[in-house]
């Protein structure tokens, strides 16, 4: 390979971060404004070049800190973004990654040197991205589903300690149907992911169980189209029962059949 070939020059390398967040029953993604040309004013997923002496890991980590704030956050690459026309200032290659967090858990900067603001936005009604950043999004989707469906991931969405319910909303939401509940509990508890904390929701006896309230969300079909506000009915009420609280077992991700 010669290097000094002038098909080698002028290129760089991108990473770009697709967090979501599951917020008042919706799906959302964070994002930041441009503060800088191209594209100044504009709506685009955090990210930035990676430097020369950085690994993309190490540069998808900092990028993230400096446009967000956010920091400590489980990242995992999912794609690589390689049109050569996809950024016209030079040929830029662009590793994408993704993350999910408990938006509870995280206060995000809403201005910093390289951006102007920054915002979840719902899934369904996002604004436009620059670049090619939608098309990042919408595949990002996609590896969310199956990501939710063949790993213990979900865990990153949630309080350390939690209802089944609450466990339950969240792969409703995302996955934009109806699961067995008792099935998915069974299969939790099987595999060892999750263990009763030994504590009850206090006030769980003063309202209806959260399974028993309608659940508005953002469907995400197998086509990845990305619609909103579909509302399904939330499943079997145990109103008047204490909730149990449960926890993982572990943090660390790991990769198993669970739907």
């Amino acid at each position: 390979m010669d290097l000094s070939s002038p098909r080698y020059k002028n290129q760089g390398v991108h990473v770009d971060m697709v967090v979501f967040t599951v917020d008042e029953r919706r799906v959302k993604i964070l994002l930041v404004r441009r503060a800088r040309e191209p594209f100044v004013g504009q709506w685009i997923l955090p990210g930035g070049a990676v430097y020369d002496d950085e690994s993309v890991d190490a540069a998808a980590k900092r990028e993230l800190k400096e446009k967000t704030g956010l920091g400590n956050i489980y990242l995992q690459q999912f794609h690589a973004f390689g049109d050569p026309k996809r950024d016209f200032r030079k040929r830029m290659v662009s590793i994408a990654y993704l993350a999910l967090i408990d938006r509870k858990k995280v206060s995000v900067l809403q201005k910093t040197p390289k951006t102007l603001n920054a915002r979840w936005a719902e899934v369904g009604k996002l604004p436009s991205l620059a670049f090619d950043h939608g098309e990042i999004v919408e595949f990002a989707i996609g590896e969310l589903k199956k990501k939710l469906m063949n790993s213990n991931i979900v865990l990153n969405l949630l309080p350390k300690k939690f209802t089944l319910p609450e466990l339950h909303n969240v792969y409703e939401i995302i996955l934009g149907k109806m699961i067995d509940r008792r099935n998915c509990r069974r299969k939790f508890l099987r595999l060892g992911l999750i263990e009763k904390t030994g504590r009850q929701e206090k006030d769980s006896l003063r309202r209806p169980a959260r399974n028993a309230l309608p659940v508005r969300m953002t469907r995400l079909p197998e086509s990845q189209s990305l619609q909103a506000g579909v509302s399904v009915s939330g499943g079997h009420s145990n109103a008047g029962r204490p909730a149990d609280y449960y926890a993982f077992t572990s943090v660390k991700y790991k990769e198993i059949d669970i739907i």
